[in-house]
Order: structure tokens, then sequence, then C-alpha cells
């Protein structure tokens, strides 16, 4: 079996092995690919592992001998899976990975926007705390998280780990999903509609996945519904903001401050309007990508292979 990894760095940019395609077949692993290159590097390929790479219907139509694609990633819509169906090609993805990554990398950005250790820190190595003449202060509002409530949109295994941080952290819940688990309730944690949602929470983290439906859910319209001082965290995928929206309230004050890990466009644009919104952190898309979670990856995207090529698939999004 030919196995084509067409964009391998940012699964495994050298402390990951291969070793687990190899076993499987011949592997050729480029770091990216330019979309000129995908027809040819896929070649006579039977098996594809792209991450962001696109797979369109052109390319299905031209890799006459590609019988599998493997996404490195949950999304998949980077393959034109209609295509590849009609074309008798498995496409699998990786449906959980990295639950306990994402959801601490929440209280990552939530905590930095409570206490802004780095800039404390960068203060004290500036001579600030030496210079002083108090033994304490502090350059920021401080933020306690106990009592707070933390509105959770989009309430599946990621949702609830985050849920369990926040109530450690003495937070009460409130969940929105479509899909409702009564045994999940508790006296700190319980369901409410978007509304309710937006109307109590202090803090606000999105884990909702991208439809149509969901597409800019946070906007002038929504946003106006929140609380006055409101903190928004996205670590699920950038167009669920209306970024210039979000911008705006930012400015207004109306959300005291927001943390993303992603934004409309990747990688980010210089003109997108976040890069100068006041009290906004962004970080490249990192939520995912600690050695731990990126293993767990790895591995799921070999025994995706391994079970297809046993004749028993699994994870197939395209059935």
């Amino acid at each position: 079996m030919k196995i084509v990894i067409l964009d391998g760095y940012t699964e495994n940019p050298g402390d990951l092995s291969w070793e687990g395609f190899e076993n499987l077949g011949e592997v050729t692993v480029y770091d990216r690919t330019p979309v000129e290159k995908i027809v040819e590097r896929i070649g006579d390929a039977d098996a594809v592992i792209v991450n962001k790479t696109p797979i369109t219907k052109e390319t299905i139509a031209a890799c006459k001998n590609m019988k599998y694609v493997g996404v490195l990633a949950t999304g998949y819509n980077v393959v034109d899976v209609a295509a590849a169906k009609e074309a008798g090609i498995a496409v699998t993805n990786i449906p959980t990975y990295g639950t306990s990554a994402v959801s601490q990398y929440v209280f990552a950005l939530l905590l930095e926007i409570c206490h802004h250790v780095g800039a404390h820190s960068d203060s004290v190595f500036a001579g600030e705390w030496a210079s002083n003449q108090d033994w304490t202060y502090w350059k920021y509002p401080l933020m306690e998280l106990a009592g707070k409530t933390m509105g959770i949109m989009g309430f599946g295994r990621i949702g609830q780990a985050t849920a369990r941080i926040a109530q450690a952290f003495g937070m009460k819940v409130i969940a929105y999903d479509s899909y409702k688990i009564p045994e999940l309730e508790s006296d700190t944690c319980r369901y409410a509609d978007l509304d309710t949602l937006f109307g109590e929470s202090d803090v606000i983290s999105l884990h909702v996945p991208l439809f149509k439906e969901t597409e800019g859910i946070i906007n002038k319209a929504n946003i106006a519904k929140m609380k006055d001082g409101v903190i928004i965290i996205n670590t699920s995928r950038g167009p669920l903001i209306v970024e210039e929206d979000l911008r705006e309230a930012l400015e207004s004050g109306k959300v005291f401050a927001a943390g993303s890990d992603v934004v409309a466009t990747e990688p980010i644009k210089n003109d997108n309007p976040l890069l100068k919104a006041k009290n906004m952190i962004i970080t490249p898309h990192i939520a995912w990508a600690p050695k731990e979670s990126r293993k767990r990856l790895m591995d799921i995207a070999v025994d995706n292979l391994e079970k297809f090529v046993a004749g028993s698939p699994i994870n197939v999004v395209n059935k």
C-alpha cells in the first residue's frame, strides 16, 4: 500500500514518529503541499493523509487509485465527502483526541484575563517591583472565578470537561446543547436555552460545531443580551463570532475581555478587526497541540487506516 501524507508538519514537527503508518505500507511524508502540487504528490497512492490540505472533487477525479482519505482532525470540511463517497473512497476523521488539552486551554486563556500573569512577570523583570515603594502592586484589575457563572455553548465531551474544571474553581455552569443528558445536571450545573445563557453568564465558552445555524452566533444582537462585562472564550471555530461586532463590544466595554485560539480566516489576516480590539487575547490555534494530544491523534489516525485495511473501517464520515 502506498501512503502519502500531504501536510504532516503541524501534527508532527519532529517530536513524534510516523512508524505506525510505515508499518502499514510505503510512506511518503510532505511537511506542506501547495494546491498546485496536490494531484502530483498523491499520484498513484492508495491512502492519503491530510490535515488542512483540500481534497476536492477535481482531485478525486484525477487520482484514480485513491481508496482512502484520513483527516488528521475532527473537522473534515477540507474533503469533498460527497464526491469521495461517489468514487468509493472512505473518509475518516479523529472524533476525540483533544478533550483534556482544549478544556485546559479554555482556562489558560481565562486565567490570563483574570490575572495577566505574563504582563505582571514582565513588569517584575523590567525592574518595576524592585523600584516600587510598596510591597505589592497590580497593573490590571484582578478577578476571582469562584461564585461566577460560566455559560458553555455546546455540551459534548469538551464542554463537559470544561464544566468540570469550572466547577472545581467554584463556578456555576449553565449548559446549552440540542442534546441533553439529564444526569449531568446538579446543584452547580444546569441546562438552559441560549437567551438564558447569554443573560446570566459571567463567562461564555464556545464549544459548538460550525454549522449554518451556529455561524456568527456571537453577533451584535446576541451580545446585547449578555451581561455587561461578560468574558467570551473561543477554542472552537473562528466563524462562530462576527469579529467586527466583538471588536465593537470590547471597545465599548459591553464585553470586558475575550480570549480566542481561533479566527474566521487562518492564518489570521493583518486586517482582522480583533487585532485592534482592547482586552483581546489571540493565540495561533494551539489548544489542540500538546504532544500528548497529538500522540493520541496519531494513534487514532493509524488505527483508522489499519481498520480500513482489515475491512472493518471505523470513524468513517461518508458512509
